[in-house]
């Protein structure tokens, strides 16, 4: 039996349709037909080449979708759950798993990276990187949960964001739109949003954030003169350009976090006394997620703290064209905050 798959045959040309296997499933495994698979923007850094990835593979790191079939060896899962997937699978075992810090297992790989991913119609994975998706949780909004939410969940958990802090979001697109309300369920005063799309900054005023235009002005500037002169408590920067990491290390007050996700593979210029030193200001990286997250995570989406209907902005069928066009528009940094393909099903 075959399937679709959109897939990343060659870096830096575009994605095309294949004919595939179904994937096989081994003891542990389970086989989900996919309901949703979000497009994010590591996967235009995957095919640019910007970020490594094996090819030739089949992309899609946010997936959500149904149980259709489990390994002999699976248990609590059955055909028909509900559920979404974390994109690392790892091996359980090394001190990294054991320590739940299974995003630098030794010999962990990422879904739609390293191996083949949801851009088609199943996928199969390790039943220990399977989440239960609440029903309230529609697929669309349950796949980019997978990575968008989860990440920015996981950037502010290391930001150690108290109630009563102030936050500084640059660049709120899917991450950011998450983090945005994330933060304020963590308890932040004031959350300031920073972009350079109107469209974007309105989304995000509505979930109740301060918007800043950085196409208008210096945002910096901006941050300092509404609080005072202070700077934020905390700066998250989900861009990746090192001009707006400089930006959200200036944001950052005497005894600011600055957490750092957007990717990059540039090089960073900072000012080691006046901004770094002199405030005793910190700097943070964080890198991916950890599958411990995932429950309250969920629970913040099914009491409403994470409403995510306005961050899907567009749904797309299983078709490379309409692949391709939307992984060009997060190359141009374009208005759409999150695109998600739903794979039709017979």
């Amino acid at each position: 039996m075959t399937m679709k798959a959109v897939r990343l045959t060659e870096i830096g040309k575009p994605l095309r349709m294949e004919e595939r296997p179904i994937p096989a499933v081994g003891d542990r495994d389970v086989l989900i037909a996919v309901r949703a698979a979000g497009i994010c923007h590591s996967d235009a850094h995957y095919r640019a080449g910007t970020s490594p990835a094996v090819v030739p593979v089949t992309p899609g790191h946010e997936v959500a979708g149904v149980v259709e079939k489990v390994g002999p060896r699976v248990s609590g899962l059955k055909r028909g759950d509900r559920v979404g997937i974390h994109y690392l699978v790892t091996c359980g075992a090394c001190p990294f798993c054991v320590r739940g810090r299974e995003q630098f297992c030794v010999e962990g790989r990422m879904i739609g990276k390293h191996i083949d991913g949801g851009y088609a119609e199943y996928i199969a994975v390790p039943s220990r990187s399977v989440v239960p998706l609440p029903n309230e949780i529609p697929f669309e909004q349950g796949a980019i949960m997978m990575c968008s939410s989860i990440t920015s969940f996981h950037a502010l958990r290391k930001s150690r964001l108290r109630a009563g802090e102030t936050v500084a979001i640059f660049g709120v697109g899917g991450l950011g739109l998450s983090a945005v309300q994330l933060a304020k369920a963590f308890g932040a005063l004031d959350v300031y949003a920073v972009d350079i799309r109107t469209s974007k900054l309105a989304l995000a005023e509505k979930y109740g954030a301060i918007p800043i235009d950085a196409s208008e002005g210096d945002p910096v500037a901006a941050i300092r003169n509404l609080t005072g002169g202070r700077g934020v408590d905390i700066a998250i920067e989900l861009i990746g350009l090192p001009q707006v990491t400089r930006q959200a290390v200036q944001a950052a007050g005497v005894f600011g976090r600055v957490v750092l996700v957007g990717l990059t593979d540039r090089l960073l210029e900072i000012d080691p006394y006046r901004e770094i030193l002199g405030k005793e200001v910190e700097i943070i990286g964080a890198s991916d997620h950890q599958m411990s997250e995932f429950p309250l995570l969920m629970e913040y989406a099914r009491r409403g703290l994470l409403d995510l209907s306005d961050v899907v902005t567009g749904t797309i069928p299983l078709d490379a064209a309409a692949v391709n066009e939307a992984l060009d528009n997060l190359d141009n940094y374009g208005d759409r905050v999150r695109t998600v393909i739903v794979p039709k099903r017979a």
